[in-house]
């Protein structure tokens, strides 16, 4: 028992700060730390909740885009609430509706958590489209800045017309537009896909009712045509008409 003390005693400093290495009760499948973009989809049960890890250096900037694509169940709530939190456990930002985005410029190396939970839907499941990742916008130390310019100005006056440096610097200006376009991209295919499945939504509940709608004339007239018949039976040749 002394022995068990001594060992949380230990570890529980440790585990306050920013986590840095692999969190060993989360499965590989909710860390992401191999690339700089992701996109995918996940449903997301009846009150339940996923989260994931990201990790980030610092200077670099965090996006996040969600998009709720379809609802089930009776209630159809559409609204996700998503939450950020930073190594250190410090809320970044949460976000409650059926999408949004989140962009911050991360301040400490770590691996970032996104949490998203459904319960405002408790009846049913939801699935999620998500799109994030981080991307290096040149930050630098001020100091090492300053540094890095006063070598590019002695650069520049010795090489002031040297090409391969334009090239480098369109190559690194086209790919960073390219790089946000992609992100609008994803964003518009997110509203795109959400449309599509709004609209199969409504069209099987359009002829569920319309269905529902026909079966109830045709059952009311077979049965004011029923009536109508027993207006007009006669039980013997000397009773007279019901009608």
């Amino acid at each position: 028992m002394f022995l068990w003390i001594l060992v949380l005693a230990v570890l529980g400093p440790v585990q306050s700060g920013p986590q840095t290495g692999l969190h060993p009760d989360i499965s590989d499948q909710e860390l992401f730390w191999g690339s700089d973009q992701y996109d995918f989809s996940v449903v997301l049960s009846a009150g339940g909740l996923e989260c994931f890890w990201h990790f980030a250096h610092h200077g670099e900037k965090f996006y996040l885009s969600f998009m709720v694509q379809w609802v089930t169940g009776v209630g159809h709530d559409r609204h996700l609430s998503v939450s950020v939190n930073a190594p250190s456990g410090l809320l970044l930002s949460t976000v409650d509706d059926s999408k949004g985005q989140i962009n911050f410029k991360v301040t400490e190396t770590g691996f970032y958590q996104m949490c998203f939970s459904n319960f405002h839907n408790r009846l049913g499941n939801m699935q999620v489209f998500l799109s994030f990742g981080v991307y290096y916008d040149g930050y630098q130390d001020p100091t090492q800045q300053k540094k890095e310019d006063k070598k590019k100005k002695e650069e520049a006056k010795k090489n002031l017309n040297n090409t391969l440096s334009i090239i480098e610097e369109a190559t690194h200006r086209v790919d960073y537009r390219v790089f946000h376009m992609f992100r609008y991209y994803s964003v518009g295919r997110m509203s795109k896909s959400a449309d599509y499945y709004l609209l199969v939504s409504n069209s099987q509940y359009i002829t569920w009712w319309s269905a529902a709608l026909s079966l109830l004339i045709v059952t009311s007239g077979c049965l004011q045509l029923f009536f109508l018949k027993r207006l007009f039976i006669t039980k013997t040749s000397a009773e007279k008409l019901r009608c």
